[in-house]
C-alpha cells in the first residue's frame, strides 16, 4: 500500500467556488462533488502539481496562492492520503472539463457544503473565501476580507 500525496485547489470567481463532480467512470469517489484535485507525481512540487491539475482538469487560467490554506489526512480507498489545499483566483477562461469530471458549477460555500460529503474540503472553502489579503501575483480584486470585500 502506497501513501498518496494529493493537492486540491479552491478556485474563486466572484465569491463563488468551482465545484466539480467526479465522473462515474472514476475508480474512487464516482459522483462526488469536489474541487480540482489530483495526485502529486514523483519529484513534483505540490504547487507545480496543482497548477498542472488545474490546467488538465479545467483549462482555466488562475493565479494560485503559494501558501496552502489547509492540509489534512484522508483515505483514497485503502491508501492513506494527505491533501494540501490551495486557493486560486480565476483570471480568465471558461471551464473545459477533462474526462475526470462530468459536471461543474460555480457555487457559494453554503451550496458546496450542502452538495458534498467532503466536510474538511468545505471548511477549506470557507477559509479560502475569508482569508484576508491578496498574495504575490494575485489579480487585483481578489477577496481581501471576510464577506468578500475587495481590495
Amino acid at each position: 500500500m502506497r501513501f498518496v500525496l494529493a493537492v486540491a485547489a479552491v478556485i474563486v470567481r466572484d465569491d463563488r467556488v468551482l465545484a466539480m463532480r467526479r465522473s462515474s467512470a472514476k475508480d474512487a469517489g464516482a459522483g462526488l462533488w469536489e474541487t480540482v484535485s489530483g495526485r502529486v507525481e514523483a519529484d513534483e512540487a505540490p504547487l507545480d502539481a496543482i497548477a498542472r491539475e488545474v490546467r488538465e482538469e479545467t483549462g482555466l487560467v488562475v493565479a494560485i496562492d503559494p501558501r496552502p490554506i489547509d492540509a489534512y489526512t484522508a483515505r483514497r480507498g485503502d491508501a492513506p492520503m494527505a491533501v494540501v489545499v490551495y486557493r486560486a483566483a480565476h483570471v480568465s477562461g471558461e471551464v473545459v472539463r477533462s474526462d475526470e469530471h462530468d459536471d461543474h458549477a460555480w457555487w457559494t460555500a453554503a451550496e458546496f457544503r450542502s452538495q458534498s460529503t467532503l466536510t474538511r474540503l468545505a471548511d477549506a472553502i470557507d477559509a479560502a473565501l475569508t482569508t484576508p489579503g491578496a498574495w504575490p501575483g494575485a489579480p487585483s480584486g481578489v477577496a481581501s476580507a471576510p464577506g468578500g470585500a475587495r481590495s
